[in-house]
């Protein structure tokens, strides 16, 4: 979960930069580094481990220059070492880039950079950045626009903040949709960026925080924004709040946005260190398993509650498929109660937000006493369900404020999916061409979650056709069964219309009574192995004079001569799909709930970790 941190003024960089990384330090990462201008010369530390070793780097070894940069990394590509950590740094030492995100193309760019003669001194994705910048600006260009050049180059969501010594009066930083924010602090004679606002808080309170495909050339009197088309803006001016709640907020009206827009970061921090992108292969470091033992595996039991619950449902179809292991889902409420059939052959997985939620613990003591071997899937580090278990994950989500679950839900899911993939590998079902052309469909992921978010304006549209309603009948088949489970479970939670998720194919058996003019029906009909059978519900439910809106997959004009109202989402495969088609439905139940004045945040009646049954 990487952090920046930037400055250009009159004071010392350095501890203002170091002071700045210390307060993202709750994001996670394994190394840290600093560039500043001193002179005509970059001065650069780095250092693998906790901030506490750059610190001491740094007091060995002092920077006194007016302009820097800072970072803390969390792997991607190539392990935790000091050669990886950020800033990267040119050939001829002259330009340094720090960067959150992923290089979805860098194999490429890095083949097309060695056979000009670049020689690579890291093995991160970051590291083409920089030299692609540096080729522009030994063609003539200025740092602003060889940074631009630089990014239109680059496919997927990135943060970028970019160093030069032959530049030393700005700093220029880039945002490419949704895997880091960047924020620009607006001093007196002095300007700080950084991808999250506790790190400059102290310093200012005036922000300006750059949209995706926006990038600004800041310099200590100032800044300039333009559009990566080379567009100017005029960006708005946010003055926050000095209190913990109104600052962690952001340029947000709530919590639940927030973390909704956040989900491209997320889903990078989820990603971030476990899969190699050359080869495809997953390394789970607190939950593992020895290949014998993963062929020995009978059964899976998933044990979750709500949200959690839709995402094991999810996460069954991804590890029958690619590790083909046999998936049970079951509610963590109801587990216990009924003497389930446990051995020592048989993984009992709970999925849990918060890590504290007693009807899953209860499961987890169960699972226990029967024998079973305990994983867990969680969000809050240190929690219970983290304590308890033989192995976790962590979604690496960041904190989730809003009552809500959203960011939860799509990490957990990826985190299932990674998890399906190492079993896959241990068990040896899983090819190496295969690993790889996985490992390439996650890459692309933040980036795609970055593009729906940007149809939100649309959404929020629809919602304002829609928020009268008071029934909505949601359909999914396959895959994205429990993803109707999770839209519907949205739209209840926070603006307390009733709505029904169902698997389509079940409509016939009960739900189709209900359906007319006053009953929205809202179907996931993706082009995917059930696609015509999806069609079919629809044409049936427009028989009825229901109001459809369907989530369908970019390009498909046919279902807009079926349906009343189409959101569409970007191709992936099926197996990733459900990652894409929650997301037009959590912003849907949120932008309903606003305009019917629901507080989305702290919905009536429900606590963000149930703690009592």
């Amino acid at each position: 979960m990487c952090g920046i941190v930037g400055y250009i003024g009159p004071q010392l960089a350095t501890p203002i930069i170091l002071a700045g990384l210390k307060r993202l330090e709750y994001r996670g990462y394994d190394s840290a580094g600093i560039a500043v201008v001193e002179g005509a010369e970059i001065e650069m530390r780095r250092n693998v481990g906790k901030l506490e070793n750059l610190e001491r780097h740094v007091q060995e070894k002092p920077l006194s220059g007016h302009i820097g940069i800072g970072h803390t990394r969390w792997a991607t590509h190539g392990q935790p070492s000091e050669r990886n950590a950020h800033p990267h740094i040119s050939m001829d030492g002259r330009i340094v880039v720090v960067h959150n995100g992923i290089v979805e193309n860098y194999i490429e760019l890095r083949e097309g950079l060695k056979a000009r003669g670049v020689k690579f001194s890291s093995d991160t994705d970051t590291e083409v950045i920089v030299h692609l910048v540096a080729e522009f600006v030994r063609k003539g260009l200025d740092l602003t626009e060889a940074t631009r050049q630089t990014c239109l180059l680059l496919r997927g969501a990135a943060a970028i903040v970019v160093l030069s010594a032959e530049s030393p009066d700005r700093l220029v930083a880039v945002r490419v949709g949704n895997a880091g924010g960047v924020t620009l602090g607006l001093g007196d004679g002095e300007m700080l960026v950084a991808s999250d606002m506790p790190a400059i808080l102290e310093h200012t309170r005036r922000m300006v925080f750059l949209e995706s495909r926006q990038m600004a050339t800041v310099t200590a009197t100032g800044y300039t924004i333009q559009t990566l088309e080379a567009q100017p803006v005029t960006p708005d001016v946010h003055s926050i709040a000095w209190d913990p709640v109104s600052a962690a907020r952001g340029e947000y009206r709530h919590f639940m946005q927030k973390e909704m827009f956040e989900q491209g970061r997320s889903l990078t921090d989820t990603i971030r260190g476990r899969i190699e992108f050359d080869s495809g292969c997953v390394t789970l470091p607190d939950l593992t398993i020895e290949p014998d033992a993963a062929r020995r595996l009978k059964r899976i039991v998933t044990v979750a509650c709500g949200t959690s619950l839709n995402s094991g449902l999810v996460g069954k179809f991804l590890i029958e498929n690619l590790a083909r292991i046999p998936v049970e889902t079951d509610y963590g409420s109801e587990y216990r109660y009924r003497d389930p059939i446990l051995d020592e052959d048989c993984v009992v997985l709970a999925i849990t937000q918060s890590g504290e939620t007693v009807d899953t613990l209860a499961a987890m003591e169960e699972a226990r006493h029967k024998g079973a071997k305990l994983w867990s899937i969680v969000n809050v580090i240190g929690s219970q369900a983290m304590r308890v278990a033989d192995g976790y994950i962590t979604m690496q989500a960041g904190p989730e404020i809003g009552v809500c679950a959203t960011k939860t839900f799509t990490t957990s899911i990826v985190a299932q999916y990674l998890l399906a993939l190492y079993l896959g590998q241990q068990r040896g079902v899983i090819s190496a061409e295969e690993s790889r052309q996985h490992a390439a469909y996650i890459a692309r992921l933040p980036d795609l979650v970055g593009q729906i978010m940007d149809s939100a304006p649309q959404i929020e549209a629809l919602a304002e056709k829609l928020y009268r309603y008071e029934n909505f009948l949601y359909l999914g088949r396959g895959i994205n069964y429990p993803i109707a489970l999770e839209g519907a479970l949205k739209l209840k939670e926070i603006s307390y219309i009733h709505a029904e998720g169902y698997p389509a194919g079940e409509m016939k058996h009960g739900p189709i009574a209900l359906i007319d003019e006053k009953m929205p029906v809202l179907a996931i009909a993706i082009k995917d192995s059930v696609h015509e059978k999806m069609i079919s519900q629809i044409e049936q439910a427009k028989a009825r004079r229901g109001v459809v809106i369907a989530v369908a997959t970019e390009g498909d004009t046919f279902i807009a001569t079926k349906a009343d109202h189409v959101l569409y989402v970007p191709e992936v495969p099926e197996m990733l799909s459900p990652v894409l088609t929650v997301l037009p439905l959590q912003l849907l139940a949120y932008y309903i709930a606003v305009r019917r004045g629901c507080d989305v945040d702290q919905p009536r009646n429900l606590a963000k970790s149930v703690t009592v049954e």
